[in-house]
């Protein structure tokens, strides 16, 4: 990353805003790999950002990960995330890993990249053998409130979903 980067302000965004994007990410991944997402398997997790020698800003900051699982018979994993792979490649991310089977059989995995937000999207087989597990990883973002008594920031919506 470059320096002009690493120091550049951030994305601002509401938590609450942050967890509609992620929710609507997910179920728009699940929808065109053809299964249901399972709402009880909801997980947001909010964190503080921590920074490179382990320090904590005050005022807010955060980043979501967010994951939510549907069930889909093992034997279909990997053309459903095939299909996932193809709409966020359609939505401008970049693949870092892909993979449909491992040694001992179907074991699907797919991690993306949007390389302007930096939000990471991810697909894999995990939860149990009928369960495909989609996960969303915002990076650093700021509460508007802190944005707003700071005077930085941009405001953000995430990568486009559909």
């Amino acid at each position: 990353m470059s320096h002009s980067a690493e120091n550049a302000p951030l994305p601002v965004m509401a938590k609450s805003a942050a967890q509609d994007w992620a929710q609507h990410m997910t179920a728009y991944m699940a929808q065109r790999a053809g299964f249901r997402l399972t709402e009880s398997s909801v997980n947001p997790h909010f964190s503080p950002c921590v920074g490179r020698r382990d320090e904590l800003a005050n005022d807010g900051r955060y980043s979501l990960s967010y994951s939510v699982s549907g069930s889909v018979p093992l034997a279909q994993h990997p053309d459903a995330v095939r299909r996932i792979r193809d709409l966020l490649k359609e939505r401008g991310f970049e693949v870092g890993s892909y993979r449909e089977t491992a040694a001992d059989g179907i074991d699907a995995l797919l991690d993306a990249r949007e390389p302007t937000s930096r939000y990471l999207v991810s697909a894999e087989t995990a939860g149990g053998p009928d369960r495909l597990l989609l996960t969303v990883s915002t990076p650093c973002l700021l509460p508007p409130t802190a944005a707003g008594a700071a005077g930085t920031g941009s405001a953000s919506s995430g990568p486009a979903t559909g």
